[in-house]
């Protein structure tokens, strides 16, 4: 779901972004959720 909204919200995601999805445990899936309403860009999401 989240990687959803992240490609509605910043388009397509590259490589890297798909891989730290994959790679991320609920709570950190949890907390870039959280951020997403304030997040500018990708960059910022995945600090």
């Amino acid at each position: 779901m989240l990687e959803r909204q992240l490609t509605r919200r910043f388009g397509p995601l590259s490589k890297t972004a798909h891989d730290k999805l994959a790679k991320a445990r609920l709570a950190q899936l949890e907390r870039w959720s959280d951020a997403l309403p304030e997040a500018q860009s990708l960059t910022q999401m995945f600090k």
